[in-house]
């Protein structure tokens, strides 16, 4: 009984295992390669990963100029990393706001939106949280 328990239990943990897909320029969906063109217009797509884990479907895009982007399973964007500063395209309102008074001499590097806060990293990497809504949460340490 006990070694069928644990068979079951290493198909199971195998089956959950993540499954990675490298995209065609031809798959890759119709809403990332918009908001590229539209927010990254100098930055062309190198390449998109397909990433499956469990119920969970994420696209990992990668941009020349050093730019990361992942989209979520509906596609749209859930988090942006760059070594420079991000377009003002892609960062809420509310924070950029933020950042411009109370941080004038930095950039934002990175924008994370999370299921009950945003982050955005600074490229001094001082982390700043933030409610859904844009409203300043705390400094991350």
């Amino acid at each position: 009984m006990r070694k069928y328990f644990f068979i079951l239990v290493s198909l199971l943990i195998l089956s959950s295992c993540e499954k990675e897909t490298i995209l065609t320029t031809a798959k890759i969906p119709t809403e990332i390669t918009n908001y590229t063109n539209t927010h990254f217009p100098d930055y062309p797509i190198i390449q998109v990963k397909k990433e499956v884990d469990g119920s969970k479907l994420t696209y990992e895009v990668k941009l020349t100029g050093a730019y990361e982007l992942e989209f979520n399973r509906k596609k749209e964007v859930v988090e942006i990393e760059g070594v420079m500063a991000l377009p003002n395209s892609v960062i809420p309102f509310k924070l950029l706001q933020y950042v411009n008074s109370n941080y004038p001499d930095n950039f934002i590097t990175e924008w994370d939106l999370e299921k009950r806060k945003q982050e955005i990293t600074l490229d001094n990497d001082l982390q700043l949280e933030f409610d859904l809504d844009g409203n300043f949460i705390r400094i991350d340490d």
